[in-house]
């Protein structure tokens, strides 16, 4: 009898955390915690409290493999559950979740219902399909849809604000504005005839906003894929800067981008001296 209630005590509490499997059919686990997670809120920062400060844009480029994990997965109905950055972002757009805007100041704002609207807005075209007894061609209408592709999102563009705060007495940072970046073509005229635009920004979101921190911290990234478990959030990967990118503009007198005044390596050695300066300003104020 004393060994019933023994096995009976130790099965019991096995029973009580046992899990139906009907719940998770495909999956070995429930996945709750990331969608319920809440961001931490930055310290407040008084003005008087800054001792120095400088304005950074950065882009991401995702050709990078480091920042592959940003670009996929490409298919917005993946099975592995997961989603890109660029359909987070859009889906909360289309569902006026977040705010957008056009400037990277963040100074002008968009309607989001106006701009899903205008964006995916369907081509009409004219499909040559034969001819008739006279011999005249015959066209068919076609409605095309324009969808959002988050495959033809291949970089970000970011603004970034470096500080040195008295209170913490450390150099910090923190994202500003976020832009989603896509090779832009507008039509001729009455005519079908495309013009390049070159890579520009779709709209800027605000990163500071609380809706979309909390956006960020509600989706778990691909960072790792060689673990599925314990992926970052995308909220810690902006904070943490866990991606490749290099400078294009600095905060100056001129107000112009690097692009303006140097090409190609130039550039590049431009940027990795703005990134040093800021580097060894960080480190000097530690020196006596």
């Amino acid at each position: 009898m004393r060994k019933v209630a023994l096995i009976f005590i130790i099965c019991a509490p096995l029973c009580l955390f046992a899990q139906n499997v009907a719940d998770t059919p495909n999956e070995i686990h429930s996945e709750t915690l990331v969608s319920q997670q809440r961001y931490i809120p930055y310290p407040f920062l008084r003005e008087s409290d800054v001792v120095w400060s400088t304005m950074i844009w950065k882009t991401i480029d995702l050709n990078e493999e480091y920042n592959q994990y940003i670009y996929f997965p490409i298919d917005e109905n993946d099975k592995s559950g997961k989603i890109s950055l660029a359909y987070i972002i859009w889906n909360a757009v289309a569902s006026n979740e977040i705010p957008i805007y056009e400037d990277d100041e963040l100074k002008i704002p968009i309607d989001n219902m106006a701009f899903v609207e205008k964006y995916t807005k369907a081509d009409t075209i004219m499909l040559e399909i034969g001819y008739d007894d006279d011999d005249n061609e015959l066209y068919q209408t076609i409605i095309q849809p324009n969808d959002f592709d988050g495959a033809e999102i291949f970089k970000y563009a970011l603004r970034e604000a470096w500080f040195i705060g008295k209170q913490e007495s450390r150099q910090d940072s923190r994202r500003l504005a976020l832009a989603p970046l896509k090779e832009m073509k507008v039509k001729f005229g009455d005519t079908d005839e495309l013009i390049n635009l070159g890579i520009q920004p779709i709209f800027w979101i605000p990163m500071q906003n609380p809706t979309v921190r909390s956006l960020l911290s509600r989706n778990s990234s691909n960072f790792d894929d060689q673990n599925s478990i314990g992926q970052p959030t995308w909220d810690n990967i902006f904070i943490s800067q866990m991606y490749s990118a290099y400078i294009t503009k600095e905060s100056n007198k001129y107000t112009r981008s690097i692009s303006k005044y140097l090409t190609g390596e130039d550039a590049l050695l431009e940027a990795a001296a703005i990134e040093e300066r800021i580097f060894n300003i960080g480190s000097d104020m530690w020196e006596y």
